[in-house]
């Protein structure tokens, strides 16, 4: 669905994505980059998923990257997501993480564009 930005997505411990597995992410934000990126928790109730990045690029300008997407206000078929990030910086001249905020906006819009063509 992605794929000028995300260029490969594995399981690396589990069967399935679900809450607990390991998966493996290349991306492209402009610069090429890898994460191993932990599910946390799948909420089917909150409609949520949180990735918790363990390892990988992010890390080396924060000390902690977790994400969270959660569908709100689901209407006659309709909603709306909110994406939510939670980072420490490795240092108090690491950036805020607006790119990875532009990039959970894109892929929001691309599983939108998806989904209603699909």
């Amino acid at each position: 669905m992605f794929p000028k930005n995300i260029k490969s997505f594995q399981i690396q411990e589990g069967d399935e994505v679900r809450a607990g597995c390991l998966t493996h992410w290349k991306c492209d934000l402009g610069t090429p980059m890898t994460a191993k990126i932990k599910i946390e928790d799948i909420d089917d109730g909150h409609m949520s998923i949180t990735f918790n990045v363990i390892q990988g690029d992010v890390l080396r300008i924060y000390k902690s990257f977790k994400a969270k997407i959660q569908v709100l206000k689901v209407h006659k078929g309709a909603g709306s997501e909110e994406w939510t990030l939670e980072f420490e910086k490795a240092n108090v001249n690491a950036p805020d993480p607006e790119e990875y905020a532009d990039f959970a906006v894109k892929m929001s819009k691309g599983l939108d564009a998806y989904l209603c063509k699909n």
